[in-house]
């Protein structure tokens, strides 16, 4: 009865060990959001007026920049993001159950035997960010226009 309990102790142990992919998903996006461009930071931070000395101080250096006809520049930023995720979880439990007795005087050896369970699991996750970002300077070098789009899939 008492190797009943060690048995589901044990089991109950080395299940509550597993994560999923989603756990693991999570601690690495945790770690990789500082320095990340976002929609967010478009809307709280981008100002019609800004200089671009401000722009570059909040969102870096653009990936692309043109004129218009009045040689007027567009800042363009393109950025692109893949997450993939792969965890695997696996677990097991054994026990080794040993009997014995006493025949006369003398030790016996008795039933040597064992159990076992395991189990394993596996889970893949890709997803895919775009945020493009235009940004229209005037004359004198501030933004009078800018407009972004995101997307995810």
């Amino acid at each position: 009865m008492r190797s009943s309990y060690v048995i589901l102790a044990s089991l109950a142990l080395g299940l509550g060990a597993c994560a999923t992919a989603q756990d693991h998903a999570q601690s690495v996006r945790a770690t990789q959001e500082t320095d990340r461009i976002s929609v967010g930071t478009v809307q709280r931070e981008i100002r019609v007026g800004m200089t671009n000395a401000e722009v570059v101080q909040v969102l870096g250096s653009p990936n692309m920049v043109t004129t218009d006809e009045m040689r007027r520049e567009n800042w363009v930023y393109d950025k692109i993001s893949t997450d993939s995720v792969y965890s695997r979880s696996s677990g097991g439990v054994n026990a080794l159950i040993l009997g014995g007795g006493l025949i006369g005087n003398a030790a016996a050896a008795g039933g040597l035997g064992g159990a076992g369970y395991s189990s394993g699991a596996g889970a893949r996750s890709t997803s895919q960010r775009t945020l493009t970002i235009i940004i229209k300077y005037d004359e004198n070098s501030r933004v009078r226009d800018f407009a972004y789009r995101s997307s995810s899939f």
